[in-house]
């Protein structure tokens, strides 16, 4: 099983990525466990500046943006 973190206070950026990771992991039937982090020191400890930010299996894959649905495929995969 995955694990995906989606690190952010809950913006519309935030929402979105969540959005995504959610439709990539239904799309393509990936067995993921999806944690929303909002907690300001959890996200500080990925030392994310600016979110949202992206970490699967306790790698940071992304921050800062919104990655295309390939990028993510890609890293769920």
């Amino acid at each position: 099983m995955i694990n995906v973190k989606i690190l952010g206070p809950g913006c519309p950026n935030c929402r979105k990525l969540e959005e995504r990771v959610r439709n990539i992991v239904q799309r393509f039937q990936v067995e993921a466990e999806i944690e929303k982090v909002t907690d300001y020191a959890q996200i500080m400890r990925w030392n994310v500046l600016r979110t949202p930010g992206l970490v699967v299996n306790d790698v940071l894959v992304a921050s800062g943006r919104i990655p295309s649905e390939e990028e993510i495929a890609g890293w769920l995969r």
